[in-house]
């Protein structure tokens, strides 16, 4: 990502997770990823974020549908990435390509 974009963009990740075990998860990722994840992981654990997002996924012991979504400044869902197979994410292009479209 360019440096301008990267200066107007923030990751978070939002979990069902405790505090803890987002700390734990948290210095794993920094270990397997060599420092790279920099982001913060935000507990959800009464599913406010999840629910207004519509990621819960009721078959899923109370884990959120894992998703991605690219929200503007204004606070508006410009774009969502939702999969019920876990195995499946957003790519970083089209992530990055959906980033592009916000002014």
């Amino acid at each position: 990502m360019a440096k301008p974009q990267k200066e107007k963009t923030q990751i978070l990740a939002v979990s069902t997770d405790t505090r803890e075990e987002s700390k734990k998860f948290g210095e794993m990722l920094r270990k397997r990823f060599d420092g790279e994840f920099d982001f913060p992981l935000l507990e959800d654990k009464d599913h406010k974020v999840i629910d207004r997002y519509g990621i819960f996924n009721p078959d899923g012991r109370g884990w959120p549908h894992p998703a991605t979504l690219v929200i503007d400044p204004k606070g508006v869902v410009r774009w969502k990435f939702v999969e019920v197979d876990y195995n499946k994410r957003a790519s970083n292009e089209q992530i990055r390509r959906e980033l592009a479209k916000i002014k």
